[in-house]
């Protein structure tokens, strides 16, 4: 151990020793060339200054915004999860899986308390199952071969559920009551029953719509 700290500090006095001759010598140089001409300023050179300082502020401007949206998402998450009186984790999970997939993170925590009360095991009488409710059957027309354990997957499961509801509001030229009614209901028989000329409505699309502003 004592060798090792005396190579440490030979090899500190030796870098101290090399410092304080670069310094002399730039001193020198600096001295020598006191009456020089400075170097000319040429077009090209401040072309590329100005392309460095734009880079920069692009870079910097980046970064803000990546800060902003950070922000955004943590200030969303408190406050859905304060709402609902749900876990963090678990408001982060329905607020990250939601936006990819083209969902109101607004809608989508509606949506998720109407169909399951945020309980991951949930299971209908019918056989819907977890956050979103959605059927196996329905559930493996986006992922074949899904099983029914997997489909309890949290992640899995929302990404799954709010899809599907994506591809109904696109189905449905985004007529939110139409689009929940079908979500519910299962688009053949909300269509049966309009064609048969009668009300769809059971109350459902209310219920998650109460409140809510697109």
């Amino acid at each position: 151990m004592r060798t090792n700290t005396q190579k440490l500090m030979l090899r500190g006095g030796l870098l101290v020793v090399g410092a304080l001759l670069v310094s002399g010598l730039g001193g020198w140089a600096r001295r020598a060339t006191a009456d020089a001409q400075p170097a000319p300023v040429t077009a090209p050179a401040v072309l590329a200054e100005l392309r460095s300082l734009q880079q920069q502020l692009e870079a910097a401007r980046g970064e803000l915004a990546v800060a902003r949206v950070q922000q955004q998402r943590a200030t969303a998450i408190i406050e859905f999860s304060s709402r609902y009186k749900i876990s963090a984790d678990l408001a982060a999970a329905i607020y990250d899986v939601a936006l990819p997939e083209g969902v109101d993170p607004d809608l989508a925590f509606r949506l998720v308390k109407v169909e399951s009360n945020f309980t991951p095991r949930a299971k209908s009488r019918v056989g819907a199952i977890g956050l979103t409710q959605v059927l196996p059957s329905t559930a493996r027309l986006y992922e074949p071969g899904l099983t029914v354990e997997q489909l309890y997957d949290r992640d899995t499961n929302l990404r799954v559920g709010f899809r599907y509801l994506r591809d109904l509001l696109e189905r449905y030229d985004n007529n939110l009551e139409r689009a929940l009614l079908a979500y519910n209901r299962g688009p053949g028989k909300v269509e049966e029953l309009i064609g048969a000329g009668k009300d769809p409505r059971n109350g459902y699309s209310t219920s998650v719509m109460r409140g809510y502003r697109r």
